[in-house]
């Protein structure tokens, strides 16, 4: 395995690459490293796999390797910010690296182009082929380096939708759609409902954040809406289902909803108030002071009755006239009950006077 970037075999590795490519005198001009004309940054996708191209010829020598020829090749990764990573390294016949590097052809060969697989997006960086060439005498023949650019891009991760908005008759509502992961950052596409589709462009759909605004909604307008993440490497898609409702909205069914429970609040409060009030008006009239004097009762004369003897009533006269009370009467004093002569034949109810005393009633019966 490659030793981590820093350790000290790999910074005396590089020194010693750094040597080499110093003390190649004339012959160094021999060694030339190669890469495709132009080619200055190479694309790939996250997940897959990419070859960098890279070989080596020598002047005055046949394009195949010699049996003499033994090279050094060592791929590093620069990033920045970040120090020197070895990334794949063939020094005297033994090849280490990381797992996801190899080189495509088998060494000895001139070319030295190296895979990577399983690619990610922090694999992105300037990756550097450096290669030494020496003779079967020791002598070094050449160096050479060569750099290529590596761009991992990320196809849009699938975005979500949703809506923002009441989506009820002659309101305005907005759909949102965003993905939440890729490289170069994504554009978004927006697709109405069948059987009418169509693709919305600005000002009501915004390509960068994913938004698409529509006013005056009818139901015509109720459907599924399509939205479609994009980049140079892929592409991934999310829906939103639009219901134009033609009642009122949920706001205004929640305003109708409060306003009828403070309603209902407000009466009950009235009328625990008004039953409070009715009460505290009894009260005082109810009360029974216990100094207050009863009010005057007449008394009924007893026995005062006569009959004759021929069964024919003579006269009847009030023995014992009523007469004003001499004291103040007794609280609450009953009624006496008259005597059985004056039920059989009841007298009038007296005239009631305040202050003089009744006269005397005489009755005359003729036969």
């Amino acid at each position: 395995m490659v030793s981590p970037l820093g350790s000290p075999s790999t910074s005396l590795l590089w020194v010693v690459f750094l040597g080499l490519s110093t003390l190649a005198t004339p012959s160094r001009a021999q060694l030339e490293l190669h890469v495709p004309a132009g080619l200055v940054r190479v694309l790939a996708t996250e997940g897959g796999e990419v070859v960098l191209p890279a070989w080596y010829t020598l002047q005055g020598e046949v394009a195949s390797a010699q049996p003499w020829e033994t090279p050094l090749v060592i791929w590093f990764l620069e990033q920045k910010g970040e120090d020197l990573k070895q990334v794949l390294a063939y020094i005297n016949g033994v090849l280490s690296g990381k797992p996801e590097a190899s080189l495509v052809y088998t060494m000895p060969s001139r070319n030295v182009s190296m895979r990577l697989k399983d690619l990610r997006e922090k694999d992105s960086g300037f990756y550097r082929c450096s290669v030494n060439i020496q003779d079967s005498s020791g002598t070094n023949r050449g160096h050479s380096s060569k750099t290529l650019e590596l761009n991992v891009l990320v196809p849009p991760a699938p975005p979500s939708c949703h809506l923002l908005g009441v989506p009820r008759v002659g309101a305005n509502v907005t759909l949102m759609c965003q993905s939440p992961r890729s490289k170069p950052t994504a554009q978004y596409q927006w697709e109405g409902p069948p059987p009418s589709s169509k693709i919305f462009f600005a000002p009501v759909a915004d390509v960068i954040r994913g938004s698409l605004r529509l006013t005056n909604l009818s139901t015509s307008m109720s459907g599924v809406y399509i939205c479609t993440a994009h980049n140079a490497v892929g592409s991934a898609q999310c829906n939103v289902t639009l219901e134009v409702s033609t009642g009122p909205g949920a706001a205004v069914v929640a305003g109708a909803v409060v306003g009828t429970l403070v309603g209902f609040v407000l009466l009950a409060g009235l009328i625990l108030l008004y039953q409070r009030r009715g009460k505290a008006l009894e009260e005082p009239a109810n009360d029974i002071k216990e100094d207050a004097v009863a009010p005057r009762t007449l008394t009924w004369p007893k026995g005062s009755d006569t009959i004759s003897k021929n069964g024919t009533l003579s006269s009847v006269t009030s023995a014992r006239a009523l007469q004003p009370p001499h004291s103040p009467s007794r609280p609450a004093a009953l009624t006496p009950t008259p005597s059985l002569s004056s039920q059989a034949l009841s007298s009038p109810r007296l005239p009631r006077t305040d202050g003089a005393p009744p006269q005397p009633i005489h009755w005359i019966c003729v036969e």
